[in-house]
């Protein structure tokens, strides 16, 4: 079958011509009637296997047939929506090599750049719009961008969009586009989630599936090299020393990693370079079209483009690190051995990554040849030597399993195995069989256990041990004994302090009174012999630590002043009566 016979117009076919497609893959042969029919599709393909054209194609001729009917709405009437920058970019440029016959406007839009060119071409007018989720919204939510007339939506790499968390923003777009519209669904793999949500935006899909989930492409041979972490570098230029090998596309597990590898190539004269999503948009597409002009050998990328990398005649794609996830591996070496060519995939496998190996094996359903014949071969990691089911184990029946039996209690004091007469008696048995708290204690005879009450009083130990025996009598007077023993161990108190006589702590005021002293005189002490003087009293702001002198000099008084004072009778006497109520301390000072 050749592209004339799927009833696609003449300018597409002559684009077809000039690019030298003739015959189409099984992918385009199933899927491009189904789409000119107007049906909604569901397409499940392999990388590589050219989905791009299945749906390219068709949507190119019925926005052709739209145009020339006058059915033209002014906004953008194709959305399709990719994860990665530069799988968009792969999309608008077979956009542009099928319909360069047919004057449709397309526009390519992703973050990383500015939005200023971007913007000026929708306001321009667009027809097939190609984005990626994050940028779409925002032009969205600044106004700069409607959807609200889309005709034909397609969503590319559904499961890539899944691992990299774009589903939320998927939802929000499609909530945004038209109900009634033409609903193109693609994707590698079909895990339950993408399938929930094709469900959810397909209106009774044909669902179109060439190969099996998950399966490698037939004509890519595979091979793994067991080697040591710490000598990978070593391998891959080791195998870069084939001249036979024109261009290689590395894969690694990081960013930092991707330019590690690209830096030690350049250090042994290959041209390398690497991609990954902490470059810029400009530096990513610089290098991979060095790549695809055959001016860098060796382009070291991560998984985030292990999808968008639609390169010519790659023979070798080489897994730097083995991916954790099985299905990134037919991602990976699905970027060789395109549309039927022949590719080779070389994976290098060190000790730690043994189990993500036994995976790949288990989901791709085949065995890949090892490598040994090569300077740095170490021994086949020990999980892959381990016997492996294969298929599933079929589940037991609960009539094939043996009834269940409740092992014996085991208290750790059980006695042995007795008569069944003694098992009939069952309330003495189970006293028998009881264990005694204290069993380091002597037997006792059988009445005196009778009698607990006794034995207890018996067995209780005795207290104070250390302490004298006492008669019965002393015993029974338990309130004279207890008040005479509290007496004689009572410790005298204040020791050190001499004891005083009977009569004079009778007569206490008595005491005080003679001991005391006037405040005016001076004390003495006991102890020293030595005199202390009172403590100064406070009278206002003045202190007077001088009781004999406690009013300061005064200065004289001009003669004029003095006559007054003098023949003032008056107030001399108001302040002598003044100075007389400090306690006759001021006698005799005027």
């Amino acid at each position: 079958m050749n592209f004339s016979e799927l009833e696609l117009i003449e300018p597409i076919l002559r684009a077809l011509k000039n690019e030298g497609y003739e015959t189409p893959t099984p992918i385009q042969q199933q899927a491009i009637p189904i789409v000119l029919q107007g049906r909604d599709l569901l397409g499940c393909a392999q990388t590589g296997t050219g989905k791009t054209a299945a749906f390219s194609l068709p949507i190119l001729q019925l926005l052709h047939a739209q145009k020339v009917k006058n059915d033209w709405p002014r906004g953008v009437k194709t959305l399709i929506l990719t994860p990665t920058r530069e799988l968009a970019i792969q999309i608008d440029e077979s956009l542009e090599t099928y319909g360069k016959f047919l004057g449709l406007r397309h526009l390519v839009i992703f973050g990383g750049v500015g939005q200023y060119p971007q913007v000026e071409a929708l306001r321009r007018g667009v027809d097939i719009l190609v984005a990626t989720p994050g940028r779409l919204l925002d032009l969205i939510n600044q106004k700069l961008l409607s959807i609200s007339e889309i005709r034909f939506f397609v969503l590319d790499e559904a499961d890539r969009m899944l691992d990299m968390g774009f589903i939320h923003d998927v939802k929000k777009v499609v909530a945004m586009i038209p109900k009634k519209r033409q609903t193109l669904f693609f994707s590698a793999t079909m895990p339950p989630e993408i399938m929930n949500l094709a469900s959810s935006m397909l209106i009774d899909p044909l669902e179109v599936s060439v190969t099996p989930n998950s399966t490698t492409a037939e004509k890519v041979e595979q091979h793994v090299f067991f080697v040591d972490k710490n000598d990978k570098r070593a391998l891959l230029n080791h195998i870069l020393e084939d001249k036979t090998i024109a261009r290689a596309l590395v894969f690694t597990r990081t960013k930092h990693g991707a330019d590690r590898v690209a830096k030690d190539l350049k250090r042994v004269g290959i041209t390398a370079d690497a991609i990954h999503g902490n470059k810029a948009q400009n530096a990513r597409q610089n290098a991979l079209n060095g790549f695809k002009d055959h001016k860098i050998r060796v382009l070291v990328a991560t998984d985030i483009a292990a999808r968008g990398i639609d390169v010519d005649d790659l023979t070798h794609v080489i897994n730097f690190e083995i991916p954790n996830i099985s299905e990134t591996y037919v991602h990976r070496i699905g970027r060789t051995g395109r549309a039927g060519a022949s590719g080779i995939a070389l994976s290098f496998c060190d000790d730690s990554e043994g189990e993500f190996l036994r995976d790949i094996q288990k989901l791709i359903g085949q065995k890949v040849p090892v490598v040994e014949d090569h300077p740095f071969a170490i021994p086949t990691p020990e999980i892959l030597t381990r016997p492996t089911q294969v298929g599933r184990s079929q589940p037991v029946s609960k009539k094939q399993l043996p009834p269940k039996q409740k092992p014996p209690r085991d208290y750790g004091h059980q006695k042995p195995a007795q008569n069944s007469q003694q098992a009939n008696n069952f309330g003495e048995n189970q006293g028998e069989q009881r264990p005694q708290p204290n069993q380091n204690r002597p037997a006792q005879n059988l009445p005196q256990a009778r009698n607990s009450s006794e034995n207890r009083s018996e067995n209780r130990p005795v207290q104070n041990q250390n302490r004298p025996a006492q008669n019965l009598s002393q015993v029974n007077d338990f309130g004279e004994n207890r008040s005479e023993n509290r007496r004689e161990q009572r410790p005298p108190q204040n020791q050190n302090r001499p004891a005083r006589n009977q009569p004079l702590l009778n007569s206490l005021d008595e005491t005080r009174s003679e001991h005391r002293q006037p405040k005016s005189q001076k004390l003495t002490l006991q102890s020293g012999g030595r005199s202390s003087e009172p403590k100064p009293k406070h009278y206002g702001n003045q202190k007077f630590k001088d009781i004999a002198h406690p009013i300061p000099k005064v200065k004289p008084v001009p003669p004029a002043v003095r006559t007054v004072v003098e023949n003032d009778a008056t107030e001399a006497e108001k302040r002598k009566k003044r100075l007389e109520s400090f306690g006759g301390l001021f006698k005799n000072k005027i």
